[in-house]
C-alpha cells in the first residue's frame, strides 16, 4: 500500500506540473485563461515590483536550492527517496500557481508591433519556445525530469539508477536547450508591457544564475567529460564554429 500510495503522490506532482506549464503557457502570452501577466487589479507601481520581485525570487530559491544536492542529501532523511523529485516538483509548481494568482500587471506599452506577418512570426516564435521546452524535456527523460520514473520503479520495486544523458538532438548544438525555449517564450511578445517585460528580465537573470549553478554540480559530477562537452558546446545560441563532443554528460536537475 505504501509503494501504491508513493505512485499516486507522484501522480498528482506530474498533473500539477502539466497543468502549472499549460496554464503558463496562456499567462505569458496573455490568452485563454482567467488571470493573464497584463490582467488584474492595478497596484502603485512600488508595491507591484515588489511583490513580482518576491514572488520571482521565492521561485527562484526554491527551484535552485532544493536542486542541490547537498540540500537533497539532507532533505532525503526525512523524505523518502522515491517522492523527493515529485516533492520539489509538486512545490515548484505550487509556487509558480501562487505567482500567477498574485501577479501584479504593470501598465505602459515597451513595444506594440502591428504588422500581421510579424505579429505572426513573433507568435510562432512564442509557440516554438514551449515546444523546445516540452521536446528538451524528453531528450533528456521527461518522466524521470518530473519524479514519475522514480515513483513508477518503487511500485515496481525495481532499483533506481540515473538515466545518462546522450548528446543527442538539440543537446549537440547548445547545452541548455530547454532554457532557451524558456527565454525565446519570454522575450518574444509582440506587445511588451512594462510588467511582461519585468517578467522577462527577472527570469532570464534567474536562467543565467540557475544554469551556472547547475554547471557547477555537473563538473562536479562529471568532471572531464562535462569540462570538454562545455568546451566545445555554446550554452544558448548554436555556432557554425562549433567542434563536435563525443562526451556523454549526465543531466542535471536545475534550474
Amino acid at each position: 500500500m505504501g509503494r501504491v500510495l508513493t505512485f499516486l503522490y507522484g501522480a498528482v506532482a506530474y498533473a500539477a506540473f502539466f497543468v502549472v506549464f499549460l496554464y503558463m503557457i496562456g499567462f505569458v502570452g496573455n490568452m485563454a485563461v482567467p488571470k493573464s501577466i497584463d490582467t488584474g487589479a492595478p497596484s502603485p507601481l512600488w508595491y507591484a515590483l515588489l511583490v513580482n520581485a518576491a514572488l520571482v525570487g521565492l521561485f527562484a530559491v526554491q527551484h535552485s536550492v532544493m536542486a542541490r544536492p547537498a540540500f537533497k542529501s539532507w532533505w532525503t532523511r526525512f523524505v523518502p527517496k522515491p517522492m523527493e523529485r515529485s516533492t520539489y516538483v509538486l512545490l515548484t509548481s505550487l509556487i509558480l500557481a501562487l505567482l500567477f494568482w498574485q501577479w501584479r500587471p504593470i501598465s505602459g506599452i515597451v513595444w506594440d508591433v502591428r504588422h500581421p506577418l510579424v505579429v505572426t512570426l513573433l507568435m510562432g516564435l512564442y509557440f516554438l519556445g514551449w515546444a523546445t521546452v516540452l521536446y528538451s524535456s524528453y531528450i533528456i527523460d521527461h518522466f524521470d525530469l518530473f519524479g514519475l520514473r522514480q515513483v513508477y520503479l518503487h511500485l515496481c520495486k525495481r532499483p533506481y539508477s540515473h538515466p545518462p544523458f546522450m548528446v543527442r538532438s538539440l543537446y549537440r548544438f547548445i547545452r541548455h536547450p530547454l532554457m532557451a525555449g524558456f527565454l525565446i517564450a519570454f522575450w518574444a511578445a509582440p506587445t511588451m508591457t512594462a510588467g511582461h517585460l519585468l517578467f522577462a528580465l527577472l527570469f532570464t537573470g534567474y536562467v543565467f544564475v540557475g544554469v551556472a549553478m547547475e554547471e557547477r554540480d555537473l563538473v562536479r559530477f562529471l568532471g572531464t567529460d562535462y569540462q570538454v562537452y562545455r568546451s566545445q558546446t555554446p550554452m544558448f545560441l548554436p555556432s557554425p564554429f562549433r567542434r563536435e563532443s563525443s562526451t556523454t554528460p549526465q543531466r542535471g536537475d536545475a534550474p
